[in-house]
């Protein structure tokens, strides 16, 4: 049994599996970080100066009594709160890491199946095949 257990944890699969975590993990801070840092400052500048991060919903109040300044005050209340800004970060995040993993797949795909960027042969290849035919019939 540990012999089988050392195939499989040695084996090609699961070595390659934990570098795709790894470099999952990486991805994902750096997506998160680019959308947090990057794509989302420059979106709520043009909505009127909104920062997304503060963007919540107060389902109740906590021990402070509300308005809160923003988000890390009202959870330091103790306030129940819908996370909006949040959410939206992380989904805008998720959209580009499914991006890029669809990305990644395809050109995965396509190098595996030997298939070049279009279908069609080019035209000097068609030419070729119709010279070399009749090469053939004479």
């Amino acid at each position: 049994m540990f012999e089988e257990f050392k195939k499989f944890v040695l084996g090609g699969n699961v070595v390659d599996m934990a570098v795709g975590i790894v470099i999952g993990a990486a991805v994902g801070t750096v997506v998160s970080s680019l959308v947090e840092d990057i794509i989302m400052p420059p979106v709520g500048l043009l909505l009127g100066g909104v920062d997304f991060s503060n963007v919540f919903i107060v389902l109740k109040e906590g021990a402070q009594a509300a308005p809160y300044a923003s988000l890390a005050a009202a959870k330091s209340a103790g306030a129940v709160t819908l996370n909006l800004g949040s959410f939206g970060n992380t989904l805008i995040s998720f959209l580009i890491v499914s991006l890029a993993i669809f990305v990644v797949i395809k050109l995965v795909n396509r190098m595996r199946s030997g298939e070049a960027d279009d279908d069609k042969p080019r035209r000097e290849v068609e030419l070729l095949s119709e010279i070399r035919d009749l090469l053939k019939q004479r």
